[in-house]
């Protein structure tokens, strides 16, 4: 295997050489390289400290206390984080090291890190330091880099597998975001986690609420965002992070849906996975919509006499529910709304007998930009309850949505406004102009007359014949 590094990272590495300091690309750069994927974030681990990084490169910037110096790199999105070697002590909050310490070597550091994939190093075959390396040392020469693993994280790549460095529980009670992020890393992709370090996720799950939701959130999100969500929230629960950030959820699972007239086959918990599965929008927040849609269906569950199972209101208790989830992952404003919306309107009548009235009530709900992520989240609650992934009275309401969206739908939307009517009918300001305008839509939506400027006008003329 060789490995082609770009030549801004090159450079790094150069510099850094030429002033006799050691320096490795580290992190999830490297796993990424070694399975020939995209790297977004390059991270390097040097001995020289924050100061002497800064000698090396002075366009750098340092406002932390973890050693880390960002340097901006054109094309790159994401700073390059070069970040000098140091050992930790004391997580007092199960998040950050009560103590910070520059180490000595890059073993040192990797020994810290979190798992074995990402427990590797890569430094240039040229370096100085790798042409003093001893026969003896470990390491794998790759094109113009060589590999230090000492953890053996290029076999679990192979092995398709998460494994802690050393101890587990340690590892997870030093930063609990871990576990997160071990759920995350698998479904994004596609490994499995190891047995004990999966036991001790389970074992200290409790720990991940003493960290701030925010970043709880942004490893949901990225999670929900990856390529396999479904088994990504199945590791999430079985994991027993799920009764931990969203109880409602697991709430739902082993609540019965199946009943006489109803199509679905799954309880309430597994639709929704299935839905999520089935979810074939990019967007974040409208998978993470099909995955609590219909969170409120615990609190709603009636069985009939005859058997029948129902869930009146659902949706108006799953919207409560969402808001709630949404404060308190903090949620943006923006994605706050638009999940509220996919919630709240999920439930909207698909009938060939709608008229255009109602039709463009769902659309003024929902809003002409969110129409589409709600259309996905329908097919796949579809889906994900046993049903086809279409239905001729869906397809005809998607030809309708696009007819109506013809129509105006306020009296903004007209082509004329007040200062036309004013002006040809030599009115002053008033509340008889607005009357015309709601008058003029009227028939707009009638189709009576059609919306341009010129069926408008002349309708407006005849204004003036009725008062003469």
């Amino acid at each position: 295997m060789k490995i082609d590094l770009p030549e801004s990272v090159l450079e790094i590495l150069d510099k850094f050489d030429g002033f006799g300091y050691e320096i490795y690309i580290v992190g999830g750069a490297v796993r990424d390289l070694l399975m020939g994927r995209l790297v977004n974030d390059w991270d390097f681990a040097t001995n020289a400290t924050p100061e002497q990084i800064l000698k090396v490169i002075p366009e750098g910037f340092y406002d932390n206390q973890f050693g880390t110096v960002g340097l901006t790199v054109e094309d790159y999105k994401k700073p390059f984080e070069i970040t000098t070697y140091r050992t930790e002590e004391g997580y007092s909050d199960a998040r950050h090291p009560d103590k910070i310490s520059w180490g000595k070597t890059l073993e040192e550091d990797l020994s810290r890190r979190d798992f074995t994939i990402n427990a590797m190093a890569l430094g240039a075959v040229q370096s100085t330091k790798h042409k003093a390396q001893s026969e003896k040392t470990k390491y794998s020469v790759l094109g113009t880099v060589y590999l230090i693993d000492p953890f053996n994280g290029q076999s679990d790549i192979d092995k398709g597998i998460i494994k802690a460095v050393g101890n587990a529980d340690d590892r997870f009670s030093e930063d609990a975001l871990r576990m997160m992020r071990v759920i995350r890393i698998a479904g994004e992709l596609g490994f499995n986690i190891q047995g004990d370090t999966f036991d001790a996720i389970k074992k200290n799950a409790p720990l991940i609420n003493k960290i701030a939701k925010e970043r709880v959130k942004e490893e949901l999100f990225k999670l929900i965002s990856s390529p396999n969500p479904y088994d990504g929230i199945l590791l999430f629960r079985n994991s027993g992070l799920m009764q931990e950030i969203l109880p409602e959820l697991e709430k739902c699972f082993g609540v019965e849906q199946k009943s006489p007239g109803r199509h679905h086959i799954y309880d309430v918990g597994t639709h929704l996975l299935m839905a999520l599965k089935f979810c074939k929008s990019e967007d974040t927040v409208t998978r993470f919509a099909t995955l609590i849609h219909d969170i409120g269906k615990p609190q709603t569950y009636r069985k009939l006499e005859n058997g029948t199972i129902t869930f009146y209101n659902h949706e108006m208790v799953s919207t409560k529910i969402a808001e709630s989830i949404a404060d308190r992952l903090r949620f943006s404003k923006k994605e706050k709304d638009k999940l509220i919306i996919l919630v709240r309107w999920h439930q909207f009548t698909v009938d060939e007998h709608q008229t255009d009235s109602a039709i463009r009530r769902v659309l003024r709900n929902v809003g002409l930009e969110n129409m589409d992520d709600m259309l996905a989240l329908r097919v796949a609650d579809r889906l994900g309850g046993g049903a086809r992934e279409t239905s001729w009275r869906l397809e005809e309401f998607k030809a309708r949505l696009i007819e109506v969206q013809k129509q105006p739908f306020s009296i903004k939307d007209l082509k004329i406004d007040g200062n036309d009517v004013m002006k040809v009918l030599r009115l002053r300001s008033g509340p008889e102009v607005g009357k015309i305008l709601s008058d003029l839509f009227e028939k707009v939506v009638n189709k009576e007359i059609e919306n341009n400027k010129e069926n408008l006008t002349s309708e407006l003329k005849k204004f003036n014949d009725l008062d003469q």
